[in-house]
């Protein structure tokens, strides 16, 4: 068995998912295969570029990005733009793009490619979960080719969006529950763990400290990210949520993981949205997602930082 994670990375940068793209693309550990970009954070056109903006910064263009749904499957579109800003990634003065999408739609390249592997494949979102929903209904089969799905999501606690739900989840409901229910292992990253990994600026020193591409990139994304958290949820750093999926991966005695059973509120109700885990096993229902209960706040930023100085 290769200690090599093969990953597809389902996403929609935003500052975050920005920095899960250069962890995933420089860790040794891990094998990124493509990039797939849906709507969320901000437009799909944006996020797809953004993606792009970033691949190009730190010298792989080497790893495609396919531009997937522009919508969720159900529900009517939403954006984090009091957030991510005007671009989805605002901040960072990123020269002009050279890089091209592919022209292949995600979901078609998610069911190719998990079709025609010899060894399952690990499906890691970091945005709402719609092109992974829309491959699991469009190719049933690819279900048994995924390894596990690792996503930044849900919570077991309190939302961000409603006292309910958490962003990526709301934004799609629906694929969400198709991936929770598709039957393979899932392993959710909610904001009861991301909220406490935050970067205040004693991190962004420690990160700026470094000097090369990757961390000048870091410091310049979480200038903006850190400065519209604090005006808007009032944190004192911005939670960095979506590396923690990949940090995970890379080095998992960092978080820690609790079995539960999970539901995803599909009602349209005032829960909408919301990730029902069952965190006492009160139910006794089959345990279906393997849910972050703590993390290691100093070893995640460890890891962070012995990433970003693979970079030159």
């Amino acid at each position: 068995m290769s200690d090599i994670t093969k990953i597809i990375l389902d996403c929609d940068p935003g500052h975050d998912d920005a920095v899960a793209i250069m962890l995933a693309a420089g860790s040794p550990k891990i094998e990124l295969l493509g990039i797939t970009t849906e709507s969320g954070n901000q437009t799909i056109e944006k996020t797809s570029r953004n993606a792009l903006k970033v691949l190009q910064w730190i010298g792989r263009g080497d790893i495609p990005v396919y531009m997937g749904c522009k919508g969720p499957m159900v529900r009517e579109k939403m954006t984090a733009a009091d957030i991510h800003g005007e671009t989805g990634l605002d901040g960072p003065a990123f020269p002009e793009i050279t890089l091209k999408l592919q022209e292949k739609h995600a979901v078609q390249y998610i069911v190719e490619t998990l079709m025609a592997s010899e060894e399952p494949i690990t499906m890691v979102t970091t945005g709402p979960m719609t092109n992974l929903g829309m491959a699991i209904r469009m190719e049933p089969a690819i279900v048994e080719k995924i390894d596990k799905i690792v996503l930044m999501g849900g919570s077991y606690q309190n939302g961000n969006v409603t006292p309910a739900a958490e962003f990526n989840i709301i934004c799609d409901p629906e694929a969400a529950y198709i991936c929770f229910t598709c039957g393979r292992p899932v392993y959710m990253m909610g904001l009861d763990i991301t909220r406490k990994v935050l970067c205040v600026p004693e991190v962004v020193e420690r990160m700026k400290k470094i000097g090369n591409k990757a961390s000048d990139l870091f410091v310049d994304l979480m200038a903006h990210f850190c400065r519209t958290q604090k005006e808007i949820f009032g944190f004192p750093g911005g939670p960095l949520h979506d590396p923690c999926t990949i940090v995970w991966l890379i080095a998992p005695d960092v978080i820690t993981l609790k079995p539960m059973h999970t539901t995803i509120d599909i009602s349209r109700g005032e829960s909408y949205g919301r990730t029902n885990c069952d965190f006492f096993n009160y139910q006794k229902k089959s345990i279906n997602s393997n849910v972050a209960v703590a993390v290691d706040v100093d070893r995640y930023w460890d890891v962070i930082e012995e990433e970003l100085r693979r970079y030159s």
